[in-house]
């Protein structure tokens, strides 16, 4: 057996033995939902008088931002591209022909209809939600249910905190395609500081197949990562996605700027097919239903190719 599968399997075998440790609260605040570990806020669920829900904003273990501040808010020295760059989210740039994913022109909303589950739990906690994509000229085009479990495991230098995201598109009315594009689709946007390219160019990404930084765009891959400093500590992410994922392994799209999504639908952007323009498009007949499942990881240093791989395999589970 070689020396990296031996440092992996340790790493799973640590990682399979380490129960979730924190207790999870989650409580309405507002507008928002709040969900606080051990005393300490993880993140917040944005659901209404919102483009689409989101997460923000997001603490690493020991309390360190690592997601961007705009547009939620205004902070001295954080660029200001992208204004739809909403910390953690999940939408797609074209559904049926509609942009779910920029906040720009005609787009779709993502509109919360219910909530199916939030509950506080010793060792995790959870909100279950129904969602309505409605276009700009108020039709819908389809429904999603998402589930997302927050937990947190290890204790100090070793926490990592989890979040498990899972969500199943409906094809309620008609059918629906999910158009080729690389614009989506499971995504986080990185704090300022983490960036490879601008900020403290002090970041970095990494993926399953060891590429790194600015190559990893548009590659396939088990699980991505993108650390850097934040507050003068070096934080990360891991985006993990379950081998069970329709087109698993899917593509990333991963900028140096800071952009980190998992993009299962952008074949043609990806792999440059010019020629093939919908390649990458997904059709999801009336009635059907589309699972996608992932998990983030939210670490504290340089996450090791070995350990990572040990909680990919522990994910795939």
């Amino acid at each position: 057996m070689s020396r990296a599968k031996t440092i992996a399997l340790v790493a799973l075998a640590a990682l399979s033995g380490m129960a979730a440790t924190a207790e999870v609260t989650i409580n309405r605040e507002g507008e928002r939902l709040r969900v606080v570990i051990d005393g300490q806020i993880f993140t917040e669920y944005w659901y209404t008088n919102v483009p689409r829900p989101f997460c923000y904003p997001v603490l690493a273990p020991g309390g360190i931002p690592i997601t961007r501040n705009f547009p939620m808010k205004k902070v001295p020295g954080e660029q200001t591209d992208h204004p739809h760059h909403r910390s953690l989210w999940f939408a797609h740039g074209s559904v049926n022909g509609h942009d779910f994913w920029s906040e720009q022109g005609n787009f779709g909303r993502i509109v919360h209809r219910a909530f199916d589950k939030v509950e506080s739990g010793a060792k995790s906690g959870t909100i279950k939600a129904q969602n309505d994509w409605i276009t700009a000229a108020g039709e819908m085009v389809c429904q999603d249910e998402r589930e997302l479990v927050f937990s947190s495991v290890g204790k100090g230098p070793d926490e990592v905190r989890l979040l498990d995201f899972s969500i199943t598109l409906i094809a309620s009315k008609t059918d629906v395609v999910f158009g080729d594009t690389k614009e989506g689709t499971m995504a986080v946007r990185v704090a300022e500081s983490m960036r490879v390219k601008g900020g403290l160019n002090q970041g970095h990404i990494r993926n399953s197949q060891g590429i790194t930084d600015g190559a990893t765009w548009g590659k396939t891959a088990d699980w991505c990562d993108y650390y850097g400093p934040v507050d003068g500590q070096t934080v990360g992410v891991t985006i993990l996605d379950h081998a069970r994922n329709p087109r698993h392994p899917t593509w990333w799209h991963v900028r140096d700027y800071g952009l980190f999504a998992a993009n299962p639908f952008g074949r043609h952007d990806f792999e440059s097919l010019k020629d093939q323009p919908k390649a990458g498009d997904l059709l999801l007949k009336k009635g059907g239903r589309l699972t996608f499942r992932y998990r983030f990881v939210f670490h504290r240093g340089e996450a090791k190719a070995a350990k990572v791989q040990g909680w990919y395999e522990e994910f795939a589970k």
